[in-house]
């Protein structure tokens, strides 16, 4: 889909041909207009969901415009905009709509970009005052943000903390190579982020200049998009937006771009901490534009391509021992006016392996451009752009208002088209089928040029001595088009997904439950079927079947083999079909499937459009009978994981998410990090005997559905593909195998890495009285200490970026809990920060939160479920829930009134009882010694 493909039924009265080279108009659904002053909006009712609208400020305004001495305050001006404005001073926004259910963050947010900064708001329509204030406030970001200088220097420390976690291998190698490929434009030295010169020490007059300059309406636009009245919201628009004003002397708007030399360049860059060997080709050429009937049906053309060069690359992985660990390639959107064609592989650790792979990668672009594509390959990609249209089409009316509102964002910040889904519709049945392969071939002869051509290399410090210069690599290139190469054959596979059809079983019980909607099957063979149909979705149905028993069933050497078997076998393909042969075979149809084991089930699940439900089951049947097994993939794949792993040790974070792992599971073998010694315990025969115990004996087993079907019309499916698996109706139970976070104060810090950042994880633990009432009061207990850490550790002592806390609870094998709070900071406030935040949890303790934050949390709880429960996710995660934990299908009736209990008492009682400290984990990861670690 392109650009969340829309384009359409408006164009046969606008007229294909007369008009193909004309501008597209906009969706007719949309009201829009330009104020006096430049203020341009677009409103559309939509209710998915009800209640609810999304309202989006674009400025076209981003770090791009900024003067050398303005570095990082685009960006920095975005956060100022909640940090007091003239009708909410200070914090009082953020505040205001917590109150009203919104999330900092989740909800309200913003994003700033080198030529955009978008602010973002979902409200509540239901509360006409919360809608008045929302309106108020984008008016309020438009052009009256406070800029106190107390706040100012109060933020700087923030915007520091945010570009921390963004330093590493990747922020150092780009810093050397970004000149280079962006061909010295200004784009190379306008991160958004900035510099730390620049936000450390810009006096405040130069922030309001920007914001002065800048911040006008003839380059904003306000878009809203839900269950509103269109007529009532342009007048409260006209009424809001009109008196904006644009600055006496407005500076111009420039256009910037990365211009295009004809020239051919070179970098290579290493780093210490650097995983793997990356090469790439980025050939770039001028951007094309999304504005017109022809425009699209070239945007269509080039999607094609996409898709049928990268089954090519897919099928290459598929195959035993593929010369890379990684490679693709594809055309599009590059930067600065731009695209590009893009080839990427990751190479095999070892000394020739960059050559190999990079040799393989640049073998089938070459491919792709001297003999194209085959019409077996269009026309699967065509069904595949078809298919998923016509689904996009199918649920056009219940289509949610984000995707509407980025729509029309990118048609106000590009000019890119959106004319609505039922022109895009049109456009494409008229077009796709007579595109044809020369359009398609054309793409890769456009793109794939020997000018504009940019070659990069990153690899690890130690592969530094053997990587290619410039003359090698281009003789790696010489060699693969001198090759005598072949145009890509293929063979069909006519046989049947299955080896064997199945006997159908039969339904032999049925009860419902008439006020959930809810109907549960007893099979023939013993399986229980748990029935929700929904009107949530027009075109999905999702399922899922588990059972107990899993990894815990197996011994510490057969461990690694259980672990990995179902994603091993899945690799291999199923039934008649190899992996490649299943990935063409499944082109074009709207399915998922998977089988996984964990360790306490074996479970597979999956999804498909009503139209497809039929081969998702006979795809799921197959996973349960018909596994294949692969010598030479096994080996292939172990290979490759073992590759993968070379240099996991050279990143800091692998390091310490392997540590942390190993520690919070007391270093049980089972749940430490992945190691090469853990790959050799994996064997492929004891692979396929775990995945045949766990699954040819579908025993146990319990089924969910959800969605757009009805009883009737599933049963038959049901009896054809779920009532036939074999079944001794031998149900197994999990094991206990002991696995607690340990009990205690434990502390484990990780010396990794040379840049001055630093990573904290609290982890509280322990035995947990599992009820509602309980995860009820252990999640409020949760957002009160994230809404307590975001005051405290951001906004009052500007020491992180994001705060966080999580949580979560199990009833088996043993009811636990644990508690998190994470964030990242400079490694001089490492110990004031965990003292800051210990310090609020024993608040939480002593005191209980403040009514005003319990106020909040109940608010965004509430706001959040009430759009939720009207999902096909939520329904089947709930009832799987509620099936594996033993509990009846109404305990849903009792969420409200426990919510309603939720008190500071309750909280505080709740915090007593389990974040007493005594079990507690403190793991921090700090710079190497002798690095700059306490700036």
């Amino acid at each position: 889909m392109i650009k969340r493909l829309q384009l359409s039924v408006a164009l046969v009265a606008f007229g294909f041909c007369g008009a193909f080279a004309q501008n597209l108009p906009l969706d007719p659904s949309v009201r829009t207009g330009k104020l006096p002053n430049g203020f341009t909006y677009y409103i559309k009712h939509n209710e998915e969901p009800k209640d609810r609208v999304v309202l989006y400020l674009a400025n076209k305004i981003g770090s791009i415009l900024e003067t050398d001495e303005q570095q990082g305050l685009a960006h920095f001006m975005e956060h100022m905009s909640f940090n007091g404005t003239t009708h909410f001073p200070k914090n009082a926004l953020i505040d205001y709509l917590q109150k009203a259910g919104v999330r900092f963050g989740a909800d309200i947010n913003a994003y700033t970009s080198f030529d955009e900064t978008v602010y973002q708001l979902p409200l509540p329509t239901d509360n006409p005052e919360v809608l008045k204030n929302g309106i108020q406030i984008m008016r309020d970001w438009a052009q009256e943000a406070a800029l106190e200088t107390s706040e100012i220097d109060k933020e700087r420390g923030v915007i520091l903390e945010e570009k921390r976690l963004g330093k590493g291998a990747k922020e150092r190698m780009q810093t050397q190579y970004w000149p280079v490929i962006l061909n010295g434009s200004r784009y190379a030295n306008r991160l958004p982020i900035g510099t730390d010169e620049v936000l450390m020490s810009f006096k405040p007059e130069t922030i309001r200049s920007f914001y002065k300059d800048w911040y006008r309406p003839d380059l904003q636009a306000l878009i809203v998009v839900g269950d509103i009245n269109v007529d009532e919201m342009e007048k409260t628009i006209k009424a809001k937006f009109s008196d904006l004003k644009n600055p006496a002397n407005e500076k111009a708007r420039t256009k910037y771009d990365v211009a295009l030399t004809g020239k051919n360049q070179f970098i290579a860059v290493t780093d210490k901490e650097m995983t793997s060997t990356v090469a790439q080709v980025i050939i770039k050429s001028p951007e094309a534009e999304l504005k017109t009937a022809a425009d699209y049906r070239k945007a269509i053309v080039e999607s094609l391509f996409n898709q049928m060069l990268g089954e090519r690359y897919g099928e290459l992985a598929q195959k035993p021992n593929p010369a890379y660990l990684q490679g693709s390639a594809n055309a599009g959107e590059f930067i600065g006016g731009l695209n590009a064609y893009t080839a990427t592989v990751v190479a095999r650790p070892g000394k020739g392996e960059l050559e190999k792979g990079f040799k393989a990668v640049w073998r089938e672009t070459v491919r792709a451009k001297k003999f194209g594509f085959t019409e077996a390959e269009l026309n699967r990609a065509k069904t595949s752009y078809q298919n998923s249209m016509e689904a996009g089409y199918k649920e056009r009316d219940k289509a949610p208002s984000e995707g509407f509102v980025k729509e029309y964002l990118q048609y106000f910040l590009k000019g890119n088209a959106a004319p609505g889904i039922d022109v895009e519709y049109k456009l494409v049945q008229k077009e796709l089928p007579g595109i044809t392969l020369a359009d398609v071939n054309a793409v890769g002869t456009a793109y794939i040029k020997n000018t504009d051509r940019d070659i990069l290399v990153m690899a690890p410090d130690k592969d530094k001595a053997d990587l290619p210069n410039e003359a090698t690599l281009l003789s790696w290139i010489a060699a693969v088009e001198a090759e005598d190469l072949k145009p890509l054959t293929e063979e069909s596979n006519a046989k049947p997904l299955l080896a064997k059809k199945p006997v159908k079983g039969k339904i032999v019980a049925e009860k419902k439950d008439a006020e959930l909607n809810i109907t549960t099957l007893t099979l023939s063979n013993g399986i229980k079927v748990v029935l929700k149909p929904t009107d949530y979705k027009n075109n999905e149905v999702i399922f899922s079947g588990f059972a107990p028993g899993g990894t815990s069933l197996y011994a510490d050497k057969d461990y690694q083999s259980a672990a990995n078997a179902s994603g091993i076998i899945a690799s291999f393909g199923i039934g008649n079909y190899s992996i490649t042969e299943l990935s063409k075979f499944l082109t074009g149809k709207q399915l998922s499937v998977k089988a996984s084991i964990s360790e306490r089930n074996q479970s597979v699940g999956g999804g498909a459009t009503p139209k497809d439900l039929p081969l998702a089951l006979e795809l799921m049947y197959a996973y349960f009978t018909e596994p294949r097994k692969d010598q030479a993939q096994f080996e292939s794949i172990i290979s490759r994981s073992k590759a993968g792993l070379a240099n996991r040790g050279n990143d800091p974070n692998s390091v310490f998410q392997d540590t942390a792992a190993a520690v919070m599971s007391n270093y049980n073998i089972r749940r430490t990090g992945p190691t090469l010694a853990k790959l050799d315990q994996i064997n492929l025969d004891r692979v396929y005997e775990i995945y045949k115990e766990r699954f040819a004996d579908a025993g146990g087993f319990t089924f969910t559905f959800v969605g757009s079907f009805t009883v009737d019309s599933i049963k038959p499916l049901i009896e054809q593909y779920i009532a036939s698996l074999p079944s001794t109706k031998n149900v197994v139970k999990a094991k206990d195998l002991g696995i607690q976070i340990p009990a205690g104060k434990i502390s484990k810090t990780v010396y990794k890495g040379t840049e001055p950042k630093a990573t904290v994880q609290l982890i509280f633990s322990g035995p947990f009285e599992y009820n509602l009432a309980n995860n009820i009061e252990l999640q409020s207990l949760k957002e009160a200490l994230e809404i307590r850490l975001l005051e405290r550790l951001r906004e009052e002592e500007g020491g992180v970026y994001t705060p966080s806390a999580q949580a979560g609870s199990s009833k088996f094998p043993q009811p636990r809990y644990t508690m998190g709070i994470s964030f990242g900071c400079s490694p001089a406030n490492v110990d004031k920060l965990i003292a800051s935040a210990l310090d609020e949890v024993n608040t939480l303790r002593t005191v209980g939160p403040p009514q005003v934050n319990v106020d909040k949390l109940k608010a965004e709880e509430r706001r959040q479920r009430e759009t939720s429960v009207k999902t096909n996710e939520y329904w089947i995660g709930y009832l799987n829930g509620c099936l594996q934990n033993g509990d009846d299908f109404s305990l849903r009736k009792s969420y409200d009134g426990l919510l309603d209990k939720v008190s500071p008492a309750s909280l505080k009682a709740f915090a007593q009882k389990y974040l007493s400290g005594k079990n507690l984990i403190t793991l921090v990861l700090l710079p190497e010694a002798g690095t700059a670690k306490s700036k």
